[in-house]
């Protein structure tokens, strides 16, 4: 049996957040199979929480060579992968794109009669030309294909396409509109063939575990997943967590003991720390999400304080503001002080000044 605060410390070890880790950006991302980014700066903010020495500029390069790319995959949402994990995850992931599509309240019902293939060639033939913008798209289809809704198109292009957002949208310090072409356009390669959804499931928990069939299940979105547990079985191993709730490992994943320090480590507002698992009760204790829940909304990263999620964070133009439960020590709101000002000049902020804001029960 483990306990959450040891169900903590395993998953805080393999995300790289009990001690930043020396692998180079590229590795990082590979290990943790991905990381959310459908705010373009997050895995910035991320790999400075987990790396040694990282540089922001090192992964710019890395969009430039093409090396790395958003696009979307689990749940999905976009994500920045390798070429290498764009090329295998987003053929695994269409499952999920295709309910997406049926599911749309206003594109679904527009494109219920609609062939859509000759419509997908058409946007893939369109895209390996240059990358386009939303509206360049949505032009392109109202004058190729009059009658139909040119938005809906769109997205079910989108949908059934890999959409790679292209440089020098989610470079460091740029901002730029939206410009997409095709995966296989971008990279030079087709997709992986036969993809295996059992190495992915393997590599889902030496970043994530252990896990449940519903933390796989929430994390990818995709159904089946136990089947997949169950081939996997042999590979695995069985714990428990407080409740007796079944939770499976890779064998000589690190499960460090309880008693293990968690530093102060600051997320970006998404991070799929938090986001793929259906029980964050390990990260997130009750009490906490409903002194944080009125305040944690669109725009604020949150704070990791002995591994659980303490304060969330924003950056203001005179101060790094950080809100937090009452709970927190002296002690521990001097660490929380300490990492936001190395965040804040990491950030290349005005100003490196920490605001501490108790939140009220």
């Amino acid at each position: 049996m483990l306990s959450r605060q040891a169900l903590n410390r395993a998953t805080l070890a393999r995300q790289l957040l009990l001690e930043r880790a020396s692998l180079t950006p590229l590795a990082a991302v590979e290990h943790l199979v991905g990381m959310q980014a459908q705010v373009p700066h997050n895995p910035y903010t991320g790999l400075w929480s987990r790396l040694e020495r990282f540089q922001p500029e090192s992964l710019s390069a890395l969009f430039e060579s093409r090396a790395v790319v958003r696009v979307g995959v689990m749940r999905g949402t976009i994500h920045l992968v390798s070429a290498d994990d764009c090329l295998l995850l987003r053929p695994l992931m269409q499952p999920v794109f295709e309910a997406q599509l049926q599911r749309h309240p206003e594109h679904g019902p527009a494109l219920r009669d609609v062939e859509l293939a000759p419509v997908v060639e058409f946007a893939r033939a369109v895209l390996a030309e240059k990358p386009r913008s939303g509206t360049e798209l949505r032009a392109i289809f109202a004058e190729r294909f009059p009658g139909l809704d040119p938005a809906a198109l769109a997205h079910a292009c989108q949908m059934q396409l890999a959409f790679v957002q292209v440089p020098p949208r989610g470079l460091w310090g740029r901002s730029a509109q939206v410009r997409s072409t095709t995966a296989e356009s971008w990279l030079g390669r087709p997709f992986v063939a036969d993809p295996s959804i059992d190495s992915v499931v393997l590599r889902y928990l030496g970043a994530f575990g252990p896990a449940s069939v519903a933390d796989v299940t929430t994390w990818c979105r995709l159904t089946g997943m136990r089947s997949v547990i169950e081939r996997l079985r042999p590979q695995l191993v069985s714990v428990r967590d407080e409740r007796g709730r079944e939770l499976l490992d890779l064998p000589e994943a690190p499960r460090p003991s309880e008693a293990t320090r968690a530093p102060v480590r600051f997320l970006p507002e998404y991070d799929n720390i938090l986001l793929s698992h259906d029980d964050r009760s390990r990260f997130v204790l009750p009490a906490d999400r409903d002194v944080l829940g009125h305040v944690w909304t669109i725009g604020y990263g949150s704070v990791l304080v002995d591994g659980l999620v303490s304060a969330i964070w924003r950056l203001e133009p005179d101060a790094l503001v950080v809100s937090h439960v009452p709970r927190l020590s002296k002690k521990a709101l001097s660490s929380v002080a300490a990492e936001g000002r190395r965040l804040a000049r990491f950030l290349e902020a005005e100003s490196d000044a920490v605001r501490l804001v108790a939140l009220r029960p």
